[in-house]
């Protein structure tokens, strides 16, 4: 004896419900024909009659009970496994959890969010901001899936996933005399008060490289420890500074003039992970939006400057 096939288990319950071929057929959206077939083939594979044919209608057999008791079961199995689908698409009862340097975590990060809850309506999402020294621990013990730096974790069981170059720019504040030019020089940068970022620090080190590079040791007048603090300090008029794109990326910020440096610099940012784990596709998303988000800053030209 053959088994059945869901198709032919799907068949036969239409026309239980219908009573007829041809109403069965309209519940399925197919020929009439096609279902007459599939209810022969599956009488003949199971070796047992499954209606009586009465007055142009298809009555249960008898001894068919079970089986249609059976088919009935299957029937609501498959409709909890396909809500459970659904439910699943929409991220219901799901839980992602994930996190950002402070940099990207500014403007990138909500853009992003914001795709991956037009995806996943249900997802709940659980974002953190994270100090480079706080990812491995964060990444090792499971605490999220994945993090956004915008430097490379150096940690045998961590894994960095590159997902753009992103460039360095200068900002000052409003009426600063630099910002009457299309492109500023660290040497001209190193003459004013400079608000930066410990260079011992990672992100810190990334921002002074493009100083480094040109033979200039930077002095700060003041340092801040994240991104949205120099940018702060900047926007009262207490220095200027340079800062990675990013943290700037956002049409209108009242008080900042942002311009391209002269000196062709940039920092990476990437996706760092828990090596050999696997990601959830909410992950893989997720990260797929930052990396879009990401590239679409770069693309863009320097708000508040001409293409």
């Amino acid at each position: 004896m053959q088994e059945l096939t869901l198709r032919q288990v799907e068949v036969i319950r239409a026309v239980m419900m219908a009573g007829t071929i041809q109403g069965a057929a309209t519940l399925l959206g197919v020929s009439a024909p096609g279902i007459s077939r599939l209810v022969r083939h599956a009488e003949d594979a199971l070796g047992l009659k499954l209606f009586v044919r009465k007055g142009g209608l298809f009555l249960p057999a008898p001894e068919a009970t079970r089986v249609f008791e059976m088919i009935h079961l299957v029937h609501r199995q498959m409709q909890n496994l396909n809500a459970a689908v659904g439910s699943l698409k929409k991220g219901q009862d799901a839980r992602l959890g994930f996190a950002s340097a402070p940099s990207i975590a500014q403007f990138i990060a909500a853009r992003a969010v914001r795709q991956i809850r037009q995806r996943f309506p249900d997802l709940y999402m659980d974002l953190n901001i994270l100090k480079i020294e706080e990812t491995p621990d964060y990444l090792l013990l499971e605490r999220g899936e994945f993090v956004i730096m915008s430097t490379a974790i150096e940690n045998a069981a961590l894994q960095n996933t590159a997902l753009v170059r992103g460039r360095l720019v200068a900002i000052l504040p409003e009426h600063h005399p630099l910002a009457e030019r299309r492109a500023i020089s660290v040497h001209d940068l190193a003459r004013e008060p400079l608000v930066g970022i410990d260079p011992d620090d990672p992100y810190g080190a990334a921002l002074a490289a493009p100083f480094r590079n040109a033979g200039i040791a930077p002095r700060h007048t003041m340092r801040g420890r994240f991104a949205q603090t120099v940018v702060s300090l900047v926007r009262h008029g207490l220095g200027v500074a340079v800062i990675d794109e990013f943290s700037v990326a956002e049409i209108y910020m009242p008080g900042i003039i942002r311009r391209p440096l002269v000196e062709e610099a940039g920092l990476t940012v990437y996706a760092v992970r828990k090596s050999g784990r696997e990601l959830s596709g909410f992950a893989e998303y997720a990260v797929s939006r930052f990396r879009r988000e990401l590239q679409a800053a770069v693309a863009a030209p320097i708000p508040g400057t001409s293409s």
